[in-house]
């Protein structure tokens, strides 16, 4: 009998913490069952069909194979790693940062976003961020007790609105989460704007956490980290990852830079997450941020060449097409098509055409100002791509 009473007591209440309600099964995961259940071309999630490097890969083995690793690396990460980490900020940006203690490295750019508001929000406290946004920044938000308020980037440049930033901004901010290159829609911040967000940061004396994961997938414009201007430096956490740089997305290998007081706060959370992952990986990473300029210039102007491949596919299929200047992703617009709702468009697309992409109104809070509007990732084979474009064309009997 207690038994029954504690079962029937267990089920009227909510299993789910509340803070995280709605926020169930990720449209990634959604999106690329459905891809699998239905034969689809997936260009829904945002991951290669191909691997990097053969010799990063190699180093990996290696690393296994020679024992490196394979036990507990030290909870900032390896040594090795860490020295690669800070060259690669001197190298690229100018940044000066000791790799003993402005260095931390975390499974993925998304446990590090984790770490960075559970370690310094405070219930109450607001963030401030640009939507749409990647899923997980709303839930890390929740988690955090943080009350996330959003900017919105509207198409078709997807620019950010300082006016709006500046009155967003209220006695509760304590932060502002940057991303740029910017996903979905594919915005690269200017100098300016960037210069605009840092003077805003400074006046107000607030945080920025910045995730730079897409910082070597520039087209048009520049990549500058916000903590490169004048007061940035002591109040940035930046976060990138080795994923979308050298094709190993399933490697989890992401790291955090940042003043020593910043850092420790970050570590402090993240300790009590993973603790350490990835250690064999972290060997070739290390290897990997040390190749060559003519490796990221590649990169670069392969996917440049990719972006306007899908691009033109989809533009002869009836899209209106937002060309991003930076990531792997193409945001879209399905009126033309004489369609309104993404979600139910990206839900019936496998079964009308074969083809798998995502729609953006679940990045967003204000949901009219995505609600058409549909992302294919790029950062695949060009034979894929040709292959998607032409199942889309047989959309309304092209």
């Amino acid at each position: 009998m207690a038994g029954a009473i504690a079962e029937g007591m267990l089920m009227t209440r909510a299993l789910l913490n509340s803070a995280l309600a709605g926020m169930g099964t990720t449209i990634f995961a959604e999106m690329s069952a459905l891809a699998v259940e239905t034969g689809s071309v997936n260009l829904g999630q945002g991951f290669p069909d191909t691997d990097g490097p053969a010799e990063i890969a190699r180093a990996a083995a290696d690393a296994v194979l020679a024992g490196r690793g394979n036990q507990y690396p030290p909870g900032l990460g390896i040594p090795e790693l860490r020295a690669a980490i800070a060259a690669h900020q001197k190298r690229f940006y100018g940044l000066d940062v000791d790799p003993d203690t402005e260095v931390l490295v975390t499974a993925g750019a998304t446990e590090a976003v984790a770490a960075a508001l559970l370690a310094l929000l405070e219930p109450g406290d607001e963030v401030i961020a640009f939507e749409p946004y990647y899923d997980s920044y709303a839930a890390c938000i929740a988690m955090a007790g943080g009350v996330r308020v959003p900017v919105t980037l509207r198409a078709p440049g997807f620019r950010p609105d300082l006016d709006r930033l500046r009155d967003a901004v209220t006695s509760r901010t304590r932060l502002i989460l940057l991303n740029s290159p910017h996903n979905p829609t594919g915005m690269v911040a200017s100098r300016e704007e960037l210069a605009a967000i840092a003077s805003l940061a400074v006046e107000h004396d607030l945080l920025v956490v910045t995730d730079e994961v897409y910082e070597h997938l520039v087209f048009d414009g520049q990549h500058i980290p916000i903590a490169t201007f004048p007061g940035m430096r002591e109040r940035t956490v930046t976060i990138s990852s080795a994923g979308k740089t050298f094709s190993f997305t399933g490697w989890k290998i992401g790291w955090v830079t940042g003043t020593p007081e910043l850092v420790t706060a970050v570590r402090t959370a993240k300790q009590f997450l993973t603790y350490v992952s990835g250690g064999p990986f972290q060997y070739a990473i290390a290897a990997a941020l040390a190749l060559p300029d003519a490796f990221y210039a590649d990169l670069t102007a392969s996917l440049h060449r990719k972006r306007d491949l899908l691009a033109s596919g989809l533009r002869a299929a009836g899209f209106e097409v937002f060309v991003p200047d930076g990531t792997y992703f193409i945001s879209t617009d399905i009126a033309p098509l004489g369609e309104s709702d993404g979600l139910a468009f990206c839900r019936s697309l496998p079964h009308r055409c074969g083809v798998v992409a995502v729609p953006n109104v679940v990045f967003y809070d204000d949901q009219a100002a995505g609600r058409s509007h549909v992302r294919f990732a790029f950062c695949k084979k060009d034979e894929v791509l040709a292959d998607a474009a032409a199942r889309l064309l047989t959309l309304n009997g092209r």
